[in-house]
């Protein structure tokens, strides 16, 4: 449920549009409806269950991730891939569905405005959690030998996306909501840019949809064999 403070948003005066965020990077807003943002919310929660499940990621230095992660394809755990949970239960990683690999495509061809790749096979899935509280520092998705494009799928809560450069976790960058049901794919030229989640806003997520809190999907082609 949303907090009662944040109402249900009403229409915008001003539709949001596809924007160019940086060579090779693209938000596009509402990409997923209502329909297909409950459908994905559902497989989420079942994705989410053990065995391989939901878990906190602790990096190598002993801290931890505000953001609970679940992985589909291959398991990512700081800084590599496995086929097994090896930082949770241990357990085989859940496989990843055709249907959520096609999304991919389909996501890298709205975004660019061309037609799907046929021979681009999104095989890993990183499925992040955020509560009110999250955040997700400054990185880069530099585990795959793919330089096939990120992409990245928001429901629930808006968050405060800050997209960077290729070059330091610092200035120039640049901020932008992602709100549930909206879409943001870098490739090219960005596929290396750093990224992060400065803030979550509790509360503002479709109240239809049920879920308190951010889900992140992220998909991603290995390259690894």
């Amino acid at each position: 449920m949303n907090h009662p403070e944040h109402p249900e948003p009403v229409a915008e005066l001003f539709p949001r549009e596809r924007t160019v965020i940086a060579p090779g990077a693209v938000h596009v807003p509402d990409w997923l409806g209502p329909g297909r943002q409950a459908e994905l919310l559902a497989a989420c929660r079942a994705w989410a269950r053990p065995p391989a499940g939901l878990r906190t990621v602790r990096t190598p230095g002993g801290g931890e991730m505000s953001a609970r992660q679940v992985c589909l394809g291959l398991h990512w755990y700081p800084y590599g891939y496995a086929r097994t949970a090896v930082d949770g239960d241990g357990a085989p990683v859940k496989p990843m569905p055709a249907w959520l690999a096609e999304l991919g495509r389909q996501a890298v061809a709205a975004a660019y405005s061309t037609p799907p790749e046929p021979e681009v096979a999104y095989d890993i899935a990183l499925i992040n959690f955020y509560g009110d509280d999250s955040r997700m520092g400054m990185h880069r998705d530099a585990e795959e030998k793919s330089q096939a494009p990120v992409v990245s799928l928001s429901l629930g809560d808006t968050c405060v996306f800050r997209f960077g450069n290729t070059t330091s976790r610092g200035r120039p960058y640049r901020d932008l909501e992602l709100r549930s049901g909206d879409l943001f794919v870098f490739g090219g030229p960005s596929r290396s840019a750093y990224h992060g989640v400065p803030k979550i806003l509790p509360g503002t997520g479709p109240r239809a949809l049920g879920l308190t809190g951010r889900l992140n999907i992220t998909l991603r082609v290995g390259g690894l064999g």
